[in-house]
């Protein structure tokens, strides 16, 4: 079954990462299993981990791009966007770690937080980091992550304790072995501030008409740099990626059997006719016949 991240507030996205008593979460991914081999752009406050499994990916992280192979991890930091693309149309298997930094530093304002978590979530030069073997410090870093992965599948006593406990060791080994790749501009730090602004104006407003000069009145731009502003940062246009984005959230209707009147009309489709050929474009096949294929 074809899929695709579902955001909010941003593209941030919506899928719950853990719950509040334990928030962490581990995935099994494929790149497969979304359309055209790909995760879209988004972000979400919590860090992701992941380890590639197997085959490669296309993962970009704001401005980087890295090509990760089997075995081969990459840290996300808090807020980056990204996303990830299929190489030669080979399919990969990966993994990702996701978790809230409250189970490193435990409470707010705590000298754990402010020392040791902070300064890393909230450096504009750290958006990701490579962890591929090169170094010696990767080893232990790549058994804490494994041997979190196997507590998650099997659930031990005590697993959440250790879970934290390997966190809290990995968080250790970053700290005492962080590389920055070049630094970001303040200009470029403030382009995808902007960018997640319209990500977020998308999110809450995709059932409405949407205008470009909304967007660029949320952003304080003109209409022309903030669509210069997207297409270079997104590979794509406003209106393309708006309706992009108001298919996939379409989905869910469409697989909860809702009617396609329905489903074009909670996504911001006034005509379903309409709503049918972007689907068609976007999709390569009808509604009905997508409903009936999932």
């Amino acid at each position: 079954m074809s899929e695709q991240i579902i955001t909010n507030q941003f593209q941030k996205e919506l899928k719950q990462h853990g719950d509040e008593h334990f928030p962490f979460l581990v995935s099994y991914q494929k790149l497969s299993e979304y359309e055209s081999g790909s995760f879209m752009w988004h972000w979400h406050p919590e860090i992701e981990i992941t380890y590639v499994q197997k085959g490669s990916m296309c993962y970009k992280v704001n401005n980087l791009v890295y090509h990760l192979g089997e075995g081969d991890i990459l840290f996300n930091n808090s807020g980056v966007l990204h996303s990830g693309n299929m190489e030669n149309q080979e399919d990969c298997s990966y993994i990702p770690v996701t978790f809230d930094t409250r189970l490193i530093y435990g409470f707010f304002q705590s000298t754990i937080n402010s020392k040791y978590v902070d300064p890393v979530i909230q450096d504009s030069r750290l958006p990701a980091l490579c962890i591929d073997q090169s170094e010696p410090w990767h080893k232990p870093f790549r058994e804490h992550l494994l041997h979190i992965i196997s507590l998650d599948k099997n659930k031990p006593d005590f697993y959440e304790l250790d879970i934290t406990i390997c966190l809290q060791s990995m968080w250790r080994l970053l700290l005492e072995h962080i590389t920055y790749e070049p630094q970001i501009s303040r200009k470029s730090s403030l382009e995808y501030d902007r960018i997640k602004k319209i990500l977020s104006y998308i999110e809450a407003h995709y059932r409405d008409k949407i205008t470009l000069n909304d967007i660029a009145k949320h952003i304080h731009l003109c209409e022309s740099e903030c669509t210069r502003l997207f297409k270079r940062h997104m590979n794509t246009t406003l209106f393309a990626f708006l309706q992009e984005y108001r298919i996939e959230r379409s989905l869910e209707d469409l697989n909860a059997g809702e009617p396609i009147s329905d489903a074009a009309e909670n996504a911001g489709f006034t005509d379903s006719n309409y709503y049918s050929k972007v689907f068609a474009k976007i999709k390569g096949c009808s509604p009905r016949e997508y409903r009936r294929r999932h």
